[in-house]
Formats: structure tokens, C-alpha cells, sequence
């Protein structure tokens, strides 16, 4: 997402794609600096320099705006994590692949990992829903790849997949709130070993598939 630091004027009339770009960009600097519960339209409407009724047009309330910043972000991490491991068909490469994914995420512009990670609004079945859903589509992403090219069963394959997005996440969480003290690349470098450590002493399935 990028943030919406170059706002036109207000009254300016914007096609409507380009519209909503630019309401969620305004949206997510207000949520990110200032939480769910205290965030205002007014201030998400004055920031994107347009009045209350123009973002009443776009977004019915305050709840769907953030839910559909919360789809937008949670897509882009699920995204992120299949296409690392399309990247090769080297295992460690594929573990590095999916741990620097996250770090990648949270590192991103904006801070928009905090509506997905640190909401005050986690609470909130729709947003609950929509982030164990996240949380479980990469899961299932990266439970293929060890199911495929191990001996374990599929349950045993998830549960794996499991503790490696976990580890992925909270190592990424930790590593931009330590404030740069490791620097990224060798945080990812620790992260990747510490969990290839692991999943590489998984019994490689002979014939690439898993087991019934």
C-alpha cells in the first residue's frame, strides 16, 4: 500500500479505482498511528483531502474500510509466501524463500503488517476470520511442499508447516521492534537456520510424493 502523502485537492474528482487507492492509503496511516478505536472518519476523510459523504460512497463505515485494508494486506502475505516457494525446487532455499517473506512483510511500506499482526480490533469476528484464514492459507501453502517431498503424513506435514510460519512471524515481529540491533539479512540468515536444523533431518519421500 502506499501511503497517501500526495492528496488532490479536495473536490477533485478521480476515477473510482483510483478513488479507493486512495482512501485505503489515507485509512491506513490514520489506523496505524492511531488504532482502530480511535480513528475517525473525519480524520481518515481530511486526510485523503475529501468530504465525509465522498468516503460514505466508497466505504459504509469504518468497520469495512479497515476490513478491506485487512483483505488487501492478508492477500499480499499469502501471495508473498506461495510465490517464495515457486522460487526454486532447492528445500533450504524454499525455507529461506518463505522466512524472508515475512520479514519482506513486515518491512514493508507503511507499516500495514500492523492491521494483519497488532490490531485492536482482533476481537472482532470478522477480523479474527479473516486473519486465521490468512494464517492457515499459508500454512496449507507451505504443508504441500513438505507433505510432497517428505515421508510424513499430511496432519504431521501441517503441524510442521505450522511451527515454521510461527517461527517465521514472531522471528519478523521481534526483528523490527529490536530497532535494527540484527541486521536483516543475517535475522533472516539465524531464522532460516535454526529452522532448516530441523525440517532438513525430515525423511525425504523417494519418489517425491507423500505418504497416504
Amino acid at each position: 500500500m502506499t501511503a497517501s502523502s500526495d492528496v488532490p485537492a479536495r473536490g477533485q474528482r478521480l476515477p473510482r479505482p483510483a478513488r479507493r487507492k486512495q482512501l485505503l492509503g489515507a485509512a491506513q496511516e490514520i489506523f496505524v498511528a492511531q488504532g482502530y478505536h480511535a480513528a475517525a472518519m473525519d480524520d481518515i476523510a481530511e486526510r485523503a483531502g475529501v468530504s465525509k459523504p465522498v468516503l460514505y460512497q466508497h466505504f459504509p463505515g469504518k468497520l469495512e474500510l479497515y476490513l478491506a485494508l485487512l483483505e488487501e494486506h492478508a492477500a499480499a502475505l499469502v501471495q508473498r509466501v506461495r510465490e517464495a516457494l515457486k522460487t526454486t525446487t532447492d528445500n533450504r532455499a524454499r525455507v529461506a524463500a518463505s522466512v524472508t517473506a515475512y520479514f519482506d512483510f513486515v518491512d514493508g511500506d507503511g507499516e500495514g503488517f500492523r492491521l494483519v499482526f497488532e490490531s485492536d480490533l482482533r476481537n472482532d469476528p470478522a477480523v479474527r476470520e479473516r486473519v486465521e484464514r490468512m494464517t492457515q492459507e499459508c500454512v496449507d501453502a507451505i504443508t504441500d511442499t513438505i507433505a510432497h517431498d517428505t515421508g510424513f503424513r499430511a496432519d504431521e506435514a501441517q503441524l510442521l508447516s505450522a511451527g515454521l510460519t510461527g517461527m517465521a512471524e514472531i522471528g519478523a515481529r521481534w526483528w523490527l521492534s529490536s530497532e535494527g540491533r540484527v541486521p536483516k539479512e543475517r535475522a533472516v540468515e539465524l531464522i532460516v537456520g535454526l529452522a532448516w536444523r530441523g525440517i532438513s533431518g525430515a525423511p525425504l519421500h523417494p519418489d517425491g510424493s507423500a505418504e497416504g
